[in-house]
């Protein structure tokens, strides 16, 4: 089974997401058996690479609220985050460009499946949302991509250059292709969508059902009695 997810660095719901089907996955029987991959996406393309001011501040101004105002919604994300045992910083976080994150996501992928993409991804949300760190600021972005377990030499390769740029703008492009209208979303088998940072009980629900109607089981109609030998693993009656 694949699962892929499409998320941004700077997304709250992102990461509490993120630990929703995790929590989901801990407890699915076949999880051994289901790949996740992470995908790209950008909520604010423009925003700086070289950020000026608090995502809070941002907030406010776009959505035409008080300072008081927009801290309450971080307030309110926060409170939730806590439930899935996550500490968000959101009075602390920039508001700053993504992309130079997510291809180094991409990069991780390349180097190391996704396995290795995960631990990335992970070590930036955590960089982002738990220490308030600047993911746009190449020094950072190197120091969490190398500790997560990237090649030093090829993290720098990367910042220097626009590699995995064209990939970056190609998740965008397929999310806006599937009708996503915003992040997280989930896409399981390339055939179940899943829009939003949904309960984990829903994500558990969609996994036994994509299962299920990949491994189908057949209805038995008739089995043994006189006239219906078969053998098995005791062997053949005779």
């Amino acid at each position: 089974m694949l699962i892929e997810i499409w998320s941004d660095v700077v997304c709250p719901w992102c990461y509490i997401g993120k630990r929703r089907i995790e929590n989901a996955l801990a407890a699915f029987d076949h999880a051994d058996e289901v790949e996740v991959h992470w995908r790209s996406y950008q909520l604010d393309p423009g925003a700086p690479t070289e950020p000026t001011e608090r995502a809070v501040t941002m907030i406010a101004r776009k959505y035409g609220q008080s300072a008081a105002g927009a801290q309450q919604m971080q307030d309110r994300v926060e409170a939730v985050a806590a439930e899935e045992r996550l500490v968000y910083r959101l009075s602390q976080t920039l508001h700053l460009n993504t992309v130079d994150a997510h291809r180094l996501i991409h990069l991780g992928h390349a180097a190391g499946g996704n396995e290795l993409q995960g631990r990335v991804k992970e070590a930036l949300l955590a960089a982002y949302f738990t220490e308030a760190r600047n993911v746009a600021d190449h020094a950072v972005l190197r120091e969490v991509a190398v500790g997560a377990g990237l090649d030093a030499a090829r993290v720098d390769e990367v910042l220097a250059s626009r590699e995995f740029e064209a990939d970056v703008h190609a998740d965008i492009e397929q999310a806006q292709a599937y009708g996503a209208g915003g992040v997280p979303f989930f896409v399981v088998d390339q055939k179940y969508g899943v829009s939003g940072a949904q309960p984990t009980e829903t994500f558990t629900q969609v996994l036994e059902r994509a299962w299920s109607e990949s491994h189908p089981r057949i209805e038995v109609l008739a089995t043994g009695g006189e006239g219906a030998e078969e053998c098995g693993p005791d062997g053949c009656p005779v």
